[in-house]
């Protein structure tokens, strides 16, 4: 079949964001920008302390093999990635209770927000450096993400999709609440006024969800459409948070390719018929593997290259920014998936190609300024 149009650049930012001189961006575009790509990593992404992180399901260090897996396939270079610095703690008190914050301070709420009981008995300082410094860097990397894609025409963030966390509390691995902290610097700087959260990590988003209920994302709630597609058999279990979904997808433990893929694409066609978006936060979690030890479903990994493609498509197709977090994923083969997925990515839907037409057009504009 034809490759699909690249997207109208810009159309749907009522002013383009000036990544320039954003206080996140750690490389320059003056004159690089049409040569890299909106894929966000740093080696300060990967969370190690000594060996102790290998005790925990989640494998803290995968983004390292991911960008390796892209580097030899020859996909992209280091100086070609998007490098981004940690979240200030500015802005982490413009989106969190400053009681939150402070509980962080303690190793023993860490430890209960991550689910990993030997961080309680790790001095707050080490914590800090090895745990929470490496999450900042994410966080970093989700708000970059959001504003690139406005500009590139799709972004990537290699770690990221914090979605049980919100404003006033963290569970499952999840510390600090990304996604509605890049939603709302874009609504409250007008460069959007509508967008949708595709949530297809296996597990319920109720971070965001209740961020969502509160307010905290943007003020007018309608702006915002979130779809959520999750085992409804496992954590969370959320159903204060569930009145946030504006198209739930609860599918049952043991889930296969032949009933997953139908019922997002499904979902991804009710929700673009209902809402037009001006930028999609994707949370494309890979738990949802078969052999996942806390997924319970039996989606392949093919399913999950199928499952990132149609929602790229569904975006890129109507001309809607997209930016992806990769979230959750518990199995050994999560990072190969992942690679696997992007490099999909690159060759079925050009985004190569689409990134430095916007990018280009995007220069233009500023020079026009």
């Amino acid at each position: 079949p034809p490759p699909p149009p690249s997207p109208p650049p810009l159309t749907s930012c009522k002013s383009p964001p000036n990544l320039q001189s954003h206080p996140l961006l750690d490389c320059s575009l003056t004159s690089s920008a049409p040569t890299r790509m909106p894929l966000i990593y740093r080696p300060e992404h990967n969370i190690t302390a000594y060996g102790l992180e290998k005790l925990h399901s989640f494998d803290s260090a995968k983004y390292a093999k991911i960008w390796k897996e892209l580097e030899q396939k020859g996909y992209l270079k280091r100086d070609q990635c998007l490098k981004t610095r940690k979240v200030t703690k500015e802005m982490l008190k413009e989106a969190h209770s400053l009681k939150y914050l402070k509980s962080l301070k303690k190793s023993v709420n860490v430890a209960k927000i991550c689910e990993f009981a030997p961080i309680a008995a790790i001095p707050r300082v080490l914590v800090k450096q090895k745990l929470l410094t490496p999450m900042l860097y994410h966080v970093g990397g989700t708000i970059v993400a959001a504003e690139a894609a406005l500009v590139y025409g799709w972004a990537i963030n290699l770690g990221g999709g914090m979605h049980h966390a919100s404003s006033t509390r963290g569970g499952g691995w999840c510390v600090y609440s990304d996604i509605p902290m890049a939603l709302n610097r874009l609504f409250k700087e007008g460069k959007i006024s509508q967008a949708m959260i595709i949530d297809l990590d296996v597990h319920q988003g109720n971070g965001f969800e209740r961020d969502q209920l509160d307010g905290k994302i943007c003020k007018n709630r309608e702006a915002v459409f979130i779809v959520d597609a999750f085992n409804e058999q496992t954590y969370p279990r959320d159903h204060l948070a569930k009145r946030a979904i504006n198209i739930s997808v609860p599918l049952p433990r043991g889930t296969t390719d032949e009933v997953y893929l139908p019922a997002v694409k499904e979902a991804l066609e009710e929700a673009f018929g209902a809402f037009q978006p001006d930028l999609v936060m994707y949370n494309a979690g890979t738990d949802i593997l078969d052999g996942d030890p806390l997924g319970g479903f039996h989606v392949s990994s093919g399913g999950v290259t199928k499952r990132d493609e149609m929602v790229f498509e569904a975006c890129i197709s109507r001309g809607i920014p997209i930016a992806m977090v990769t979230s959750g994923g518990y199995s050994k083969n999560s990072a190969d998936v992942i690679a696997s997925s992007i490099m999909n990515l690159f060759d079925k839907l050009q985004l190569r190609e689409i990134a430095a037409g916007n990018v280009r057009m995007w220069q233009n504009s500023c020079a026009n300024d």
